[in-house]
């Protein structure tokens, strides 16, 4: 499952250099992660590094991009050629 940022984001900044495959961007009010590029870091770390540094827990699973460890280690391979 792709992860997403909810309301409870201070636009602190912390999550978007933490993340290896650049999905994080500051969007129009908050950071927004870009699903198509989530893996929640399988293939490079064993936690979601966003999840790891976010002070306020706002880095969540999105429940319209579920997706499998499976799926997750295929879109890993596809982004990193």
């Amino acid at each position: 499952m792709a992860l997403m940022i909810n309301e409870e984001c201070i636009n602190c900044g912390a999550c978007e250099p933490e993340c290896p495959n650049e999905a994080i961007s500051m969007g129009d009010e908050l950071y927004e992660i870009d699903h198509e590029k989530c893996t929640e870091c399988v293939g490079h770390f064993e936690e979601s590094q966003c999840v790891a540094v976010c002070p306020v827990d706002s880095c969540v699973p999105d429940p319209d991009y579920k997706e499998s460890k499976e799926v997750l280690e295929e879109k890993f391979r596809r982004l990193t050629g």
